[in-house]
């Protein structure tokens, strides 16, 4: 059966049997946490119970590799939304062990889009345009540097509200373990005593 067919079918059950009644609840986090994590469909149940969050408890953003890759980007975009207007306070990126990104190299993936149907041109039509394509899919080395690249991004940008403690973690995709990276609550108290506050 065609994937689309078959979620359709299930979800027409799903919606006739009052299945959505467990999990309904404001679109206001709980928890008041934004969360970022890679897409890796290890961490689609694991992270949440591993952090003991619940539906409504948080706003869950995902991207490859869980990274911000740019401070205009629609991940930060998300962030802020959330931060301003959807009642979130704090920000946790959590990375994980064995990532797909610190695997990825640009030029075999170039590869395969190219077997896949896409031209050479367009390839030589990006580069001549500037943009840096090769760049833009390049994964990362070491986790623990991609998330902290990704605190420091948040905790850096000009339109993070003053106060927000944004947190780096890891995740075992095994076992659900965090080690800390970053403490946000420690950064903001190394800020307070910079400024005198």
């Amino acid at each position: 059966m065609e994937i689309l067919k078959e979620i359709l079918q299930f979800n027409r059950q799903f919606v006739a049997n009052k299945e959505y009644e467990q999990y309904q609840t404001t679109k206001f986090p709980d928890k008041q946490l934004v969360v970022l994590s890679c897409m890796d469909t290890r961490l689609v149940e694991l992270l949440p119970k591993a952090m003991n969050l619940k539906n409504g408890d948080l706003k869950l953003i995902k991207s490859a590799g869980g990274i911000v890759s740019h401070p205009f980007g629609s991940v930060m975009r998300s962030i802020l939304v959330a931060l301003y207007e959807l009642d979130a306070k704090e920000v946790a990126v959590v990375g994980h062990y064995d990532c797909g990104m610190s695997a990825i190299d640009a030029t075999r993936l170039m590869k395969k889009m190219n077997e896949q149907g896409i031209p050479e041109e367009t390839f030589s039509l990006l580069k001549h345009s500037g943009f840096d394509l090769k760049t833009w899919l390049r994964g990362f080395d070491d986790v623990q540097e991609a998330v902290k690249a990704s605190v420091d991004l948040i905790n850096n940008h000009p339109l993070l509200p003053k106060g927000t403690a944004v947190h780096g973690l890891i995740i075992d995709p095994h076992t659900g373990r965090l080690d800390t990276v970053v403490d946000g609550y420690e950064v903001q108290k190394q800020k307070a005593g910079e400024t005198g506050e």
